[in-house]
């Protein structure tokens, strides 16, 4: 087996009007390699987002538009791993990660009303990272979007999405 690599995710793609922060756990392969969160193509996020924003060309906008029509509509996205030794893209190879501190960025943007966890691994580490922290989210965990989380099908995905919609401008 391949010695683990070390990964590091990405920036965050936030602004002063984010209401909604969706957080998944340490971007993939295709994503890293592109520079992009979601890049696979069989990764549901973009059709996910765009069913929920009423936007179904959403996920065929160029990257650089989608960002910004997320941000347009309060939506910010980060991750809650900020490295970690991993070889391949799934969550249960991740090693020896390092952690954000999620509760202090959460504070800096003010207008955060509700965390949204994109799959198990990001609502198991990021709900670790934000017990007892001051702020008032409501925090919401989502089935991840990963087509490697083959036990719900996209309906069924698109249903618990659902919830986001309320903190959508």
């Amino acid at each position: 087996m391949p010695e683990p690599i070390l990964k590091s995710a990405f920036p965050p793609s936030v602004d002063g009007n984010t209401r909604l922060l969706l957080l998944g756990s340490l971007p993939g392969e295709r994503s890293l390699a592109a520079g992009e969160y979601y890049a696979h193509p069989t990764n549901a996020f973009w059709w996910l987002i765009g069913e929920v924003l009423g936007e179904a060309d959403f996920p065929r906008l160029p990257y650089a538009q989608r960002l910004e029509g997320l941000k347009a509509r309060g939506v910010g996205l980060w991750d809650v791993i900020a490295s970690a030794q991993r070889t391949g893209s799934l969550d249960t190879a991740i090693r020896s990660a390092t952690m954000r501190n999620l509760a202090a960025f959460a504070e800096r943007l003010p207008r955060v009303r509700a965390i949204g966890f994109n799959g198990g691994t990001a609502a198991k580490a990021g709900r670790r990272q934000l017990a007892g922290a001051g702020g008032t989210w409501h925090l919401i965990d989502l089935p991840s979007s990963s087509a490697a989380y083959a036990g719900m099908p996209r309906d069924a995905k698109l249903a618990a999405w659902r919830e986001i919609e309320r903190y959508l401008a």
